[in-house]
């Protein structure tokens, strides 16, 4: 079947469905493909007629915020043991490295962290259930937490559809362009916050052997 032809048999209902829970539990903490989920359906909201962005905009929106208050729930309950856990799990996402980049975002950035982190892929695992952890009050996390969301699932649903409209004709040739280009995308950024961490993770196991040195 080609793949136009496969697309217009997705249920719009399924659509919605899938990027709300898949961004939701993202936003938990669990290390999900969010962002190439939300750019793929978005695309196919472009092309399939079914498929409204407004809708999916807002499924995406509240599975965001949603998701996010929920791992901050148990972020602040479960505290620096669950980081640990979290770490033993999922070391490729929680590392040491990852968790001391993420921390010195928050004490720079406050609040800022949590909506400027929405668009990063790993802070946006971290950003609920660490400020939790921290105990970031929670009026200014729902703040941070709902315009972050408005701001990347909306925005990224619109620009995405947009582009999808006014190269409608050649996507049809290249249904599946736009989803590599957003594996891509979401490698790069997985790569460059990777390097920041382990540049971070070095930079921590030197200060920890500068007073040993010292006392030498």
């Amino acid at each position: 079947m080609h793949v136009q032809e496969w697309l217009d048999t997705v249920p719009a209902a399924a659509v919605y469905a899938v990027v709300g829970l898949v961004i939701g539990f993202e936003s938990l903490g669990i290390p999900l493909p969010g962002e190439i989920i939300l750019v793929s359906a978005a695309l196919l909201s472009s092309q399939h007629g079914g498929i409204d962005p407004v809708i999916l905009g807002a499924c995406a929106t509240a599975g965001a915020v949603i998701g996010d208050s929920i791992g901050y729930a148990i972020g602040r309950k479960g505290g620096r043991p669950l980081l640990a856990w979290l770490g033993k799990k999922f070391p490729r996402h929680f590392s040491e490295g990852h968790i001391a980049t993420a921390e010195r975002s928050f004490e720079k950035w406050g609040m800022w962290a949590v909506f400027f982190g929405r668009f990063v892929a790993l802070l946006r695992i971290f950003a609920g259930p660490l400020a939790g952890v921290l105990h970031m009050p929670y009026w200014k996390f729902l703040i941070a937490n709902v315009l972050g969301g408005i701001a990347w699932a909306g925005g990224t649903t619109a620009v995405i559809y947009y582009v999808g409209v006014v190269a409608e004709s050649w996507l049809k040739r290249f249904s599946w362009l736009g989803l590599v280009l957003a594996v891509l995308i979401g490698v790069a950024s997985f790569l460059i916050v990777k390097r920041k961490a382990k540049k971070a993770q070095a930079q921590g196991a030197s200060r920890e052997t500068e007073p040993v040195a010292a006392a030498e």
